[in-house]
């Protein structure tokens, strides 16, 4: 098989695990078909030749995230009435409306001149270390910042919330 194929592979498979992730009912079929999604992602990214990239994205996104999310889950403990009383309606609108930008979004960047395969135009060397690091530390201080502390907001909110006692 060629390398186009597989690209087509894994983005057809990430497009139908991003699918299962907003329509799903339940929130742990949600967190694996994400983390399916998060490993087709950095396929993705060995097929482009960015290797640090692709261990980021199983490290970081598939480890630590997609941990802290089960994390939430079982400590909010949403019961089967708690997530039937849940506003489902908005919560697909929204979904469907974000599907259909995604969609919209890789239309657009699939478009390439006949007998080019797609991948040719997102391959590019810039998947190094010393790149990525020269990209967070001198071109995106600040966001690479906030985002460290929202991060740390996000845990003092859950251990805040891990050692309130229920009310009795």
């Amino acid at each position: 098989m060629t390398e186009a194929v597989f690209f087509y592979l894994f983005t057809a498979v990430m497009l139908a695990a991003a699918l299962c992730v907003v329509l799903s009912r339940q929130p742990i079929y949600s967190v694996l078909s994400l983390l399916v999604v998060m490993f087709s992602l950095a396929s993705l990214f060995v097929m482009l030749g960015a290797y640090f990239l692709a261990a980021l994205q199983v490290l970081l996104y598939a480890g630590a995230v997609l941990v802290l999310f089960l994390f939430v889950i079982m400590l909010l403990n949403l019961e089967p009435e708690a997530l039937a009383r849940m506003r489902l309606f908005t919560l697909r609108t929204a979904g469907m409306i974000a599907a259909a930008v995604l969609c919209y979004q890789l239309s657009r960047a699939f478009q390439s001149p006949v007998g080019e395969p797609p991948l040719a135009q997102v391959a590019s060397p810039s998947g190094t270390v010393e790149a990525i690091g020269r990209l967070l530390f001198v071109t995106y201080l600040l966001p690479f910042e906030l985002a460290s502390f929202l991060i740390l907001a996000a845990i003092i909110g859950a251990v805040t919330l891990a050692k309130q006692k229920p009310p009795r």
